[in-house]
């Protein structure tokens, strides 16, 4: 009775080690790939803010290399990223009583094309947008632009981290 008890113990947490390591904690699955290509996006928006490409950029390459696994490689990546900022507008929100406005919103949209070698089915071209409102008597320079761009930049990454490896 000592035995089938002791190897029924040792058989459920076999089972629960096991089934514990397909889990990852950041939600991301990439399957069998091993290698990430992210392309540099040119930015194409009409309004353009020069820093912004290499930010962006740089920021979805780190996210990636944070929480997978995979290598980041300049060519021929199982996953591969690509596209340009589309948009980068600045439109007012509320008014004021003497029809001024009081608040700005800053935009930002990026078109993005993802490719998965291994499942094709997986492959999509999605625009992906957000925003950050900011005073309307403050201008769009320095801290304020930061922290606009920061806001605007992380959940922009996060979406398409979601949309591509996460499933969500």
């Amino acid at each position: 009775m000592k035995k089938i008890l002791y190897i029924s113990f040792l058989s459920l947490a076999s089972l629960l080690i096991i089934s514990c390591g397909a889990y990852s904690f950041t939600g991301g699955n990439t399957g069998d790939a091993k290698t990430i290509q992210i392309d540099f996006f040119p930015n194409q928006a009409p309004l353009v803010e020069p820093a912004l490409t290499q930010r962006f950029t740089n920021d979805l390459q780190d996210l990636f290399t944070r929480q997978t696994n995979l290598t980041l490689t300049n060519s021929n990546g199982d996953l591969h990223f690509s596209g340009e900022i589309t948009d980068f507008r600045v439109t007012p929100m509320s008014g004021t009583s003497d029809q001024t406005a009081a608040q700005n919103r800053l935009t930002v949209s990026i078109n993005v094309r993802f490719a998965n070698k291994l499942i094709e089915k997986d492959n999509f071209e999605k625009t992906f947008s957000f925003y950050s409102d900011y005073d309307a008597n403050a201008q769009l320079t320095g801290a304020v632009l930061e922290n606009a761009l920061d806001e605007i930049v992380e959940r922009i990454t996060q979406d398409i981290f979601n949309a591509s490896v996460a499933k969500w």
